[in-house]
């Protein structure tokens, strides 16, 4: 065994190794200033294709962004193999602020928050008229997730040919929102959709509906199939494919400027997460009359501040009504 004196000479200390390298650690990140501009067009199990100038991107998220995971919809920067040829794969290294979000949790009793579209302008809701019957409650939460969100909702309605619209409309008439009627052989002329394209023009639009409304149906109609292969291609990692109806996919329109993003057909829309003081933004004809309403109020409480301000004249009573109607859906199942 070595002993040292009293007068040890430091280059006959000895030192171990360090096995997790001799880099000093440090939490400053790279600032990637060489990083390029895209959009997220779909998610498959940790890989994202983006869309980078006008070509689709493989990537996956740096590990520096920790948890915060990117959507379809959002703006992302991206280092690495742009190329888009087949085998690269590139990072990205920083997920843009979003200006809207369409979030839903799995019922109203989970607190676990899913962003299903990001930066969306407006939110289409497709349902069908008949086979299958309108569900009016998930139509109301749809509008409620829009509203909270910051999308601006409208209606399509198809299977015309199978039922009237006037029944369901007469439902949302107080609320003003926008809709569009289409049946079965309208989908196959173009006439159809071209009516809904109007209301797509220079925006970027999520669908929505639950199995077997029409939705993907139409979605094909707006969409030819040259452009579905941006990104229709199999994952270059993966070397799998993933279907249009289990993973949100954004899709470049055809005859005019804008984006559709079809989601998977759903069964529930848990509200969960919704704050009724943000609903409310879409109501301007009330929201001033909530100036003396109680603190946290979900304005159906007896103090709730709106019954006064509708009484004495300032708004429509039916449009308190549509409001509460709306914020009632997290207290109902949408099969009630």
């Amino acid at each position: 065994m070595r002993r040292y004196g009293k007068h040890t000479d430091e280059d006959d200390i000895r030192q171990r190794p360090n096995r997790k390298g001799t880099r000093p650690r440090t939490s400053i990140r790279p600032k990637h200033e060489d990083a390029v501009e895209g959009m997220v067009l779909t998610v498959d199990r940790g890989r994202l294709t983006c869309l980078v100038e006008d070509r689709p991107v493989i990537a996956m998220k740096a590990r520096e962004l920790g948890r915060k995971a990117a959507v379809v919809g959002d703006r992302v920067s991206l280092v690495g193999d742009l190329s888009g040829e087949k085998d690269t794969l590139a990072r990205i290294v920083r997920i843009g602020e979003r200006e809207s979000v369409l979030r839903r949790t799995a019922d109203d009793d989970d607190p676990y928050e899913r962003v299903v579209v990001a930066n969306a302008d407006q939110l289409a809701i497709v349902t069908a008229l008949a086979d299958p019957e309108p569900r009016p409650r998930l139509i109301d939460r749809c509008l409620v997730a829009a509203y909270d969100g910051g999308l601006e909702p409208f209606l399509v309605l198809t299977k015309s040919d199978l039922a009237p619209p006037e029944k369901l409309l007469e439902l949302y008439g107080d609320l003003d929102i926008p809709h569009v009627v289409v049946n079965r052989e309208e989908l196959y002329d173009g006439g159809a959709a071209d009516r809904v394209r109007e209301y797509l023009d220079g925006r970027v639009t999520a669908f929505v509906g639950h199995s077997g409304v029409g939705k993907t149906t139409l979605v094909n109609a707006l969409v030819p199939e040259e452009k579905r292969r941006i990104t229709g291609h199999v994952n270059a990692v993966t070397g799998r494919g993933r279907h249009t109806t289990t993973s949100a996919l954004a899709l470049p329109l055809d005859k005019v400027d804008g984006w559709v993003i079809d989601t998977p057909g759903v069964r529930s829309f848990g509200l969960h997460h919704v704050d009724p003081s943000r609903v409310i933004h879409a109501f301007p004809d009330l929201e001033p009359g909530t100036e003396n309403c109680p603190r946290a109020c979900g304005h159906a409480e007896p103090e709730c501040a709106l019954d006064a301000w509708v009484a004495e004249g300032h708004a429509d009573p039916a449009r308190l009504y549509s409001l509460r109607r709306l914020l009632s859906t997290r207290e109902r199942r949408e099969g009630d």
